[in-house]
């Protein structure tokens, strides 16, 4: 039993993670690339605009998700109508908490890493014949690779460690939305200290071991 309560929601918030960081990869890298080096009118407010989840309070983001995707919203209609069920108290709940609340850490790290890419490199990759879509994959891409790695370790620690959101969105079901951070608040709860701890033991040393390899990343010459 003691394991089933541990493993299971530890596995599932691995899954949350590691699906979340796929998503905010790819939105991550769009969104920097397309305002990368732009000059726009509201490009700063639209920046803000992306950044506001990593200071907006949990419950917040929470209570926006819950607004925007609720059954009373267009959207959530919308989506209940298609899959004849809310997304509200499912898995994709979680994933998309998760990945709302990591999203900001992956543009800042691949926005910094655009910004560190030589401009001669690619303009003489340009100049050889490489059209604009072949110079950002095979030229600026690869040159961004340590800061983009790095905001993949950093949005997988943050997208498994969330827990407001998480909790107002997805709920706390067990083996279907019930993640190590919503599994320690009601072990707290119940008394039950030594599955605490192990969630707690569990997160410290994955938390430690990502920041460990995002710094010996960054250190690489």
């Amino acid at each position: 039993m003691f394991a089933y309560e541990f493993w299971q929601p530890l596995r599932f918030s691995l899954e949350v993670a590691f699906i979340s960081v796929i998503i905010v990869c790819f939105f991550g890298i769009f969104f920097a690339r397309l305002l990368y080096n732009k000059k726009f009118k509201g490009k700063m407010l639209l920046e803000t605009f992306l950044m506001m989840p990593i200071v907006l309070p949990p419950t917040v983001i929470g209570f926006l998700l819950i607004y925007f995707f609720g059954r009373n919203s267009p959207i959530g209609a919308l989506i209940e109508g298609f899959f004849q069920h809310s997304i509200m108290f499912t898995p994709w709940a979680a994933i998309i908490a998760s990945t709302t609340v990591a999203f900001p850490l992956m543009y800042q790290s691949v926005k910094l890493g655009f910004q560190s890419v030589d401009k001669d490199i690619e303009d003489a990759a340009r100049v050889d014949g490489g059209s604009r879509g072949k110079v950002f994959l095979l030229v600026s891409l690869p040159l961004t690779l340590p800061a983009l790695i790095s905001g993949l370790i950093m949005s997988f620690a943050r997208a498994m460690g969330e827990f407001g959101a998480t909790l107002m969105f997805a709920g706390n079901i067990p083996g279907k939305t019930q993640t190590a951070p919503t599994a320690i608040y009601v072990a707290m709860e119940s008394g039950n200290m030594s599955l605490a701890w192990a969630f707690v033991l569990s997160m410290v040393l994955i938390s430690f071991l990502m920041l460990l390899l995002s710094n010996m990343i960054q250190k690489k010459p």
